[in-house]
């Protein structure tokens, strides 16, 4: 079996190597050539791959990371947490940030986020009511004819599964924003179930054959950097830039849901908002 810093050193060189190639062709290409470090040539050695659990209509952050690796891997054969943010998030109602949820039905605390079922009264009429709280709260922003079809989509979605009925809003939005990665819903559960943390997210990793893991910045207390080096994995945290946009003239309240940013904002500004992030080593 090769050592492991072994292959990451050499998925270095790799890249290096391919950089210089690029930079070269460019010089002689002149304006003509298209510069980008997410150029087929360096697809076809580095894999860069980032994995989330489900979340319904999450922030803009979420999909900046679903955006900007080769993979974004949704992985939902895990616990349900809850009062968390996968089944609710937040909008902008009369100025204040307001929680919309998507109801469930009771079921035991030990289940996994694949395993829970939206509640019957969610498709009898709290799917409406939900829209109306929408149409009430953004009626009159700028984009809301253009983004409220695709609002539709992810509310009226008929999967009774949770997770299928996220992955089908994660497919609507994406779609929506234009982005190219692959998005693979994967509720394997034939991982080791006494993975946890990052041996878990180095498991995952393997199985897409990853050179390089990308995590929000919230995980850079809990991911060990060396730790993935020394199994030939990169890692790297995604650190998200406010950007501060109108919303009705009131004072400016970040971190909503995604329906905030296309409600108040062009494909076109939100396509930029998707690059304004830092990424630390």
């Amino acid at each position: 079996m090769p050592n492991k810093k072994k292959v990451l050193e050499e998925n270095k060189k790799k890249k290096r190597r391919i950089k210089r190639k690029i930079l070269t062709d460019k010089k002689e290409a002149g304006n003509s050539f298209i510069f980008s470090m997410k150029n087929n040539l360096i697809r076809g050695f580095l894999m860069e791959i980032g994995v989330m659990q489900p979340y319904f209509l999450p922030y803009i952050g979420y999909w900046q990371l679903s955006s900007m690796v080769d993979k974004f891997v949704v992985y939902d054969n895990v616990q349900f947490i809850q009062h968390g943010w996968i089944n609710r998030n937040r909008i902008l109602l009369d100025g204040k940030p307001f929680f919309i949820t998507i109801p469930l039905k009771r079921a035991p605390s030990s289940l996994n986020i694949c395993e829970r079922q939206i509640s019957d009264q969610y498709f009898d009429k709290d799917a409406e009511k939900l829209l109306r709280t929408i149409k009430h709260a953004y009626g009159k922003s700028p984009f809301f004819k253009e983004a409220m079809p695709a609002i539709e989509k992810c509310f009226l979605c008929e999967e009774e599964n949770l997770s299928k009925f996220i992955f089908n809003s994660i497919h609507v939005i994406s779609e929506y924003l234009g982005t190219t990665s692959e998005i693979i819903f994967w509720h394997r559960n034939d991982i080791d179930p006494s993975l946890k943390g990052q041996e878990r997210v180095l498991e995952i990793c393997r199985n897409f054959s990853a050179t390089s893991y990308i995590n929000p910045i919230g995980g850079l207390e809990l991911y060990d950097s060396k730790y993935f080096e020394s199994n030939g994995i990169e890692l790297k945290f995604l650190k998200s830039k406010t950007y501060e946009y109108g919303q009705f003239g009131n004072e400016f309240v970040p971190n909503l849901s995604i329906i905030d940013v296309m409600m108040f904002n062009s494909k076109s500004d939100i396509k930029k908002m998707l690059n304004m992030y830092e990424l630390i080593s």
